[in-house]
């Protein structure tokens, strides 16, 4: 499909997407997802507006405490939409993500990293497209490469190397080394810290070491911060959590007293009182003097 096809697809997805989320979530939110797509068709990712490029397509009055000290409040522009917008369909937050070719492409190997691992299938598609936008070729300033952006190095802790055939490099680009090997890694990122999904996060983008550096906290890296946010934000709109368990209504226990019959009560009156403390049948006056 030709570029031009591609780009005009996304941006009209992420239009609607935007100006119907915009609209229906007016309150004010504290985490958000914001994209553009490239000349090339290749959508970006951030928790908040980097330039003019990026539209606001995702908006949550959740938030992820990426920091011990939350950062300070950034200006952001607000997206514009018209009044009285209809309340979207179901699948129409998730029609942003079906409208990308590259994401079908691999579907199907992302759904065996997912089974093989036990990871969601949801945050597999969130760190992918917080990584490269589901761009397969794409290799970053400090040399992480593909889908999931995998460096050499960590390849190699996996049994990625290259041989006469093949430079590591190449075969680090065909999505479905790629998928299982990052997979692979963020699974046993997910075992490091249990629990602590960000933390895991976290060190994917800047490495398990960071991490327990910082005390087990995210790094001070803005990087990472905004990373984990968007990764984070996206998850959750592909899969939101499950709605709070309701708790059962406790019912007071029947009365076992059969009706009509009288009720010992007082003070005085308790049957587990000492018989020498039970008031006497006919208590005699207490006698005056006159």
């Amino acid at each position: 499909m030709a570029s031009g096809t591609i780009l005009m697809r996304w941006r009209t997805v992420m239009g609607g997407t935007a100006v119907v989320l915009a609209a229906l979530l007016a309150a004010p939110a504290r985490a958000d997802v914001w994209g553009y797509v490239d000349e090339k068709g290749v959508p970006h990712f951030a928790s908040e507006r980097v330039d003019e490029r990026y539209e606001l397509f995702y908006r949550n009055i959740e938030t992820f405490d990426t920091t011990r000290d939350p950062p300070p409040t950034v200006d952001v522009v607000p997206a514009r939409a018209p009044m009285d917008v209809p309340l979207p369909p179901p699948n129409k937050l998730m029609a942003f993500f079906e409208a990308s070719p590259t994401l079908n492409a691999v579907r199907q190997h992302m759904r065996e990293a997912s089974s093989d691992h036990n990871i969601d299938f949801e945050l597999l598609q969130a760190l992918i497209a917080a990584e490269s936008g589901f761009n397969s070729t794409a290799v970053s300033p400090k040399g992480a490469i593909g889908l999931m952006q995998i460096m050499p190095g960590t390849a190699r802790r996996y049994g990625v190397d290259g041989d006469r055939k093949m430079a590591i490099e190449r075969k680090l680009v065909d999505p479905r080394t790629n998928i299982k090997t990052g997979t692979r890694y963020l699974r046993d990122l997910i075992n490091m810290f249990p629990g602590q999904l960000e933390l895991a996060l976290a060190a994917y983008n800047a490495g398990e070491g960071a991490v327990q550096r910082a005390g087990n906290q995210i790094p001070n890296y803005k990087e990472t911060q905004a990373y984990v946010k968007t990764v984070m934000q996206i998850y959750t709109l592909l899969k939101p959590p499950p709605p709070p368990v309701p708790v059962p209504e406790v019912r007071p226990a029947p009365s076992r007293v059969r009706p009509g019959l009288a009720i010992r009560g007082g003070a005085l009156n308790r049957g587990n009182m000492p018989a020498s403390a039970q008031p006497a049948a006919n208590p005699r006056p207490i006698p005056t003097t006159d």
